[in-house]
């Protein structure tokens, strides 16, 4: 049976990581739908491009529009197997929404899979459900994560981490291993 799986994403979010787990969890059958609060299915919104570049911080460029595929205010969390949070700048301000905490809260107290990369971790930390947990982020989100009573785990960029239902990875370099980690938690094989 395919898992579901539910994609919470902004505006400026970033591209890569909303973009490629999208397109990559599609492959391997699950089905996925990614939501923003306040947008319906058929609404866009705009992605950001990260890049590190050799600058004390990443730099920034506009991405592409992505198409949601399901509406926020419409979804039942229960209906979902898992939870993915992309970075960028979206859970910046994504996490001053009551209903995307509790979107958060549900998934982590129900022992679902969440996979969360990049700043993505600030919406974790808003929730307050990684106390105790070994959790890696974009390091700029350290602070955050230790605040939250978290270990924060400082990765080299393509890796990721997993403790118990969550995975996290500092950047969109860890893509192989973060969303190989995702998919085993998920209980996906893929047999070549």
């Amino acid at each position: 049976m395919s898992k579901k799986i539910l994609i919470l994403a902004g505006d400026y979010v970033e591209d890569y990581e909303l973009m490629v787990p999208f397109q990559a969890l599609a492959v391997v059958g699950c089905v996925v739908h990614a939501v923003t609060p306040g947008k319906k299915e058929g609404d866009q919104i705009r992605t950001a491009i990260h890049d590190f570049e050799g600058d004390q911080t990443y730099s920034e460029k506009r991405g592409h529009n992505f198409t949601l595929n399901a509406a926020f205010d419409a979804i039942d969390f229960a209906s979902y197997d898992a939870l993915l949070i992309p970075g960028g700048r979206a859970p910046e301000y994504l996490r001053l929404n009551e209903r995307v905490i509790e979107c958060v809260r549900h998934f982590a107290q129900s022992g679902k899979p969440i996979a969360a990369v990049c700043h993505g971790a600030q919406l974790l930390a808003a929730a307050d459900v990684i106390r105790g947990r070994k959790i890696s982020a974009y390091p700029a989100c350290a602070p955050e994560v230790r605040l939250a009573g978290a270990e924060y785990v400082a990765l080299d960029w393509p890796e990721s981490i997993t403790d118990g239902s969550f995975v996290t990875a500092p950047a969109w370099t860890s893509h192989a291993k973060w969303l190989r980690q995702f998919l085993d938690l998920l209980g996906t094989r893929i047999a070549l």
